[in-house]
């Protein structure tokens, strides 16, 4: 439960000036928490693999000639052959095979840290490919390029021609994915070797397939016009070769509400609201109402609100009509207000002073610390005119005025206090 603040001013005071000290800093600076992001997607484990194996061979292209550089070229020889497959360089590279914030390639390189040495060791002359020998071969993250899946099948149209070029297998070079084909916009079929809806084809032959887009509304076409359409999109109807639009609302295809009034659209429909003064219409507006919603009229050609409060609907004392759209409301006359469904005049409390709350204690003191104050004061001016007789007697007068007025003072500072 949270501390409550105590009773009375001076004390309230202290207490919330402890309050605001104990503060870690003022709370108008204190940042806001960061807004809640999405984690990111953690990256395929081959996409990991293959990154470690690109950032090793750029390893091996720095340290290619590290350390050599003199005019021995014998003796260079010599060196550079012990350093190309040493363990030093082996060390070297690994050191910078991963950037600092890339968890998971380290998490990757710890994992197959053995298998990396084994390679670079015993195995680059029979398997000079890292990256197939590694990912592919021995921790089966990756399959070859054209290949899905953890039997790496192949992409459909082919591994040298994934999709026929039109489009992506997906998880193709992973152990992963469905092996469908996202195709390109125009292109369809189970490897992307068809024209699509809505195209047709340009050209076509063993290896190369041009779709172009149909006119507009056509379905399919012969060509690219508008009279070259042999199958129309849903909304159109095909009429010489051309598609024309189906106007819906003058048909029973249009389904709108009771409330509702259709709107022919280019291929559809729209279903629009009637005006609220309407039950039914056949169009936009109280002009086009069937019939009038309850609170309107019918004048002339349009249903308009009716005015309630032209009579008494108001039966209540202090109360007073509103009129609304269609209806109206009953609310209390200015200067009252609803208290269980009756209307009472407002009372309008007094104003009270700025120390009103101030308990008796803190109001003695008050008086004290004033008094004190004013006796100071004369004090301190007739001191610094050098007249010590003159302070001794001010400060005579000053206290039998405090103690003349402490007996009436109360109830002349309390009203001062209070604003009365």
């Amino acid at each position: 439960m949270a501390p409550r603040p105590p009773r009375g001013l001076v004390p309230a005071l202290v207490w919330g000036l402890s309050l605001f000290c104990s503060l870690p800093g003022p709370v108008w600076l204190q940042p806001s928490p960061p807004p809640q992001s999405s984690p990111p997607t953690e990256p395929h484990p081959c996409h990991t693999c293959r990154g470690l194996v690109d950032s090793f061979n750029k390893g091996l292209e720095r340290t290619n000639r590290d350390n050599f550089g003199g005019g021995n070229t014998a003796w260079e020889e010599e060196k550079l052959s012990k350093y190309k497959d040493s363990e030093t360089r082996l060390v070297e590279v690994l050191e910078n095979v991963c950037s600092k914030s890339d968890f998971e390639c380290h998490r990757l390189l710890e994992l197959s840290e053995e298998l990396v040495e084994s390679w670079w060791f015993h195995k680059q002359q029979e398997a000079p490919d890292l990256f197939q020998w590694l990912c592919s071969d021995s921790l089966k993250l990756c399959c070859p390029s054209g290949t899905f899946g953890p039997s790496c099948l192949p992409c459909p149209g082919g591994t040298e021609k994934p999709c026929g070029g039109y489009g992506h297998c997906e998880g193709e070079g992973t152990r992963g994915g469905s092996g469908h084909c996202d195709c390109q916009a125009g292109y369809g079929g189970e490897a992307c070797g068809q024209c699509s809806l809505g195209y047709f084809e340009v050209e076509r032959n063993a290896s190369h397939l041009v779709c172009s887009a149909c006119f507009g509304p056509c379905a399919r076409c012969s060509g690219p016009e508008e009279s070259n359409c042999l199958q129309c999109k849903r909304g159109w109807a095909l009429h010489h070769l051309k598609c024309v639009d189906i106007d819906e609302c003058g048909t029973e295809r249009a389904n709108c509400g009771a409330d509702q009034f259709c709107v022919n659209t280019e291929g559809s429909y729209e279903c629009r609201d009637c005006a609220k003064a309407c039950l039914g219409c056949m169009g936009a507006g109280p002009g086009r109402c069937k019939k009038c919603s309850p609170g309107y009229q019918q004048v002339g050609s349009k249903c308009l609100d009716v005015d309630e409060c032209e009579t008494e609907v108001c039966p209540g004392e202090n109360e007073q009509c509103e009129n609304t759209e269609g209806s109206y409301r009953c609310v209390c006359a200015e200067g009252y207000k609803q208290i269980e469904g009756i209307c009472v005049k407002e009372q309008i409390p007094e104003s009270a002073g700025f120390f009103s709350e101030m308990t008796e204690d803190e109001l003695v003191v008050l008086q004290q610390m004033f008094f004190g104050v004013i006796i100071c004061a004369l004090a301190t001016l007739a001191a610094k005119g050098d007249l010590v007789f003159t302070a001794i007697f001010i400060g005579a007068v000053a206290a039998m005025t405090g103690y003349w007025l402490s007996e009436r003072s109360d109830r002349v500072l309390e009203g001062f206090i209070k604003g009365r």
